[in-house]
């Protein structure tokens, strides 16, 4: 328990870190490919978000979902990926091979679909090779390029502002 406070600390004190490094670029490209990053602790309407998108242009094999579970127990089973606090390290990395995957993976648009701060969310958040990064007004303001003011539980809500934006910024 104690330990695993120790490596929250350190990962978000490297996090934090290399935000304050971070510089944003302007990009004009059409959003076509997404990723999206789930905390199923308090969202669980998953397939709901991406049904969502779909409604609103993107076609399905362009969409990618890794969802972030507190606790993952020995013989559960998924049909999409799945990290915890455990596939970090204590330098700040990830471990796993699919995070590692989602990271590298160039989206023209990355969906932070969580509103309370977690070491591993704002990691692989960071992390990403995203092109535009929208999340929650609540999390790090450094971390997204733009983000809406409202709760993880309102996704309708949150996906209604999202477009109205991106059709104003010519993103779709």
């Amino acid at each position: 328990m104690f330990l695993n406070y120790l490596k929250d600390f350190s990962t978000k004190k490297i996090v934090k870190n290399s935000l304050s490094n971070v510089k944003h670029t302007a990009s004009d490209k059409i959003i076509t490919t997404v990723g999206i990053i789930f905390d199923e602790t308090y969202f669980n309407e998953r397939e709901a978000l991406v049904v969502e998108l779909i409604n609103n242009g993107i076609a399905a094999q362009n969409i990618k979902v890794l969802v972030f579970k507190d606790k993952i127990k020995k013989n559960e089973t998924f049909d999409y990926d799945v990290f915890s606090h455990k596939d970090l390290s204590w330098r700040g990395t990830v471990e796993k091979k699919e995070v590692k995957n989602f990271i590298a993976e160039p989206f023209d648009l990355l969906i932070n679909y969580y509103d309370t701060e977690k070491v591993a969310l704002l990691l692989v958040s960071h992390l990403s090779k995203a092109s535009f990064k929208v999340g929650f007004a609540s999390i790090d303001k450094r971390l997204n390029h733009f983000m809406i003011d409202t709760n993880a539980e309102n996704y309708k809500v949150f996906m209604d502002e999202l477009f109205k934006y991106l059709k104003i910024l010519n993103k779709i």
